[in-house]
């Protein structure tokens, strides 16, 4: 029960202190609005490295379905805890959505006339939209992360003393500044749906449609990157 149990308090973390950079940004009466990309991208950095430190231990600190479904294929994780592992990380997302609407009221209320920036807070979206295109944009973005996830086991020493999470504290900074301009670089499953579910069943003043049209991009991409990190990886004589 403990994985479950952290990766569902992990990725709620992980939401609190990543949309949540997005409200402090991007809502309108906010005390730092307008600080801009840097903030958002080392913010979304601080709250990977934050909860993995945390329940690392506990769980391996997925937070990511499509993390926890590479590893199963790579044979480090067990194909029988994914399905939980995946409804633990989407319910802590959702729930850390609702508490950042709670913790906003009245930055979401002084938004009300701009229904992209309210959805935006909580989920992804592309700058131009091309949904195959949006689709190889994740893939590759989560490629990036998982292949060099595995990759950090090389270094040696490096998880008996933590410094791996500051390795994917840098990967997430280097994704986002490299790569998150083409559709917000979800590179995570439960980081989008689960704020997407929140904002389409949440009473937000103005804010349009949640737009799960697109939602089908943050879940495939990342799911199919993944999953091809593991296979190449898996595939080189290292």
């Amino acid at each position: 029960m403990l994985p479950y149990i952290a990766e569902f308090l992990g990725t709620m973390m992980l939401i609190l202190l990543g949309d949540g950079v997005c409200c402090n940004v991007n809502l309108n009466k906010s005390g730092m609005k307008g600080a801009g990309s840097i903030q958002i991208t080392i913010a979304w950095g601080l709250a990977v490295l934050i909860p993995a430190c945390i329940f690392g231990a506990a769980s391996g600190a997925s937070f990511n379905p499509a993390l926890t479904i590479a590893l199963a294929v790579s044979g480090s994780f067990s194909w029988s805890m994914v399905p939980g592992y995946i409804v633990a990380q989407v319910a802590g997302a959702f729930c850390g959505a609702v508490l950042l609407y709670i913790l906003f009221y009245g930055q979401f209320e002084a938004t009300a006339d701009d229904p992209g920036t309210l959805r935006g807070v909580f989920c992804t979206a592309p700058s131009i939209r091309n949904l195959p295109l949006n689709i190889l944009s994740e893939a590759i973005g989560t490629f990036v992360l998982v292949f060099a996830i595995l990759g950090f086991g090389n270094v040696d020493g490096a998880g008996t003393v933590g410094v791996d999470k500051l390795f994917v504290f840098g990967l997430i900074v280097s994704i986002g500044m490299s790569l998150g301009g083409l559709t917000g670089y979800a590179i995570n499953p439960a980081r989008d749906f689960g704020p997407r579910l929140a904002h389409a069943i949440l009473p937000i003043k103005g804010k349009g449609d949640s737009d799960f049209g697109y939602g089908i991009v943050p879940i495939v991409g990342p799911i199919i990157g993944g999953i091809v990190a593991a296979l190449l990886y898996q595939a080189i004589p290292w």
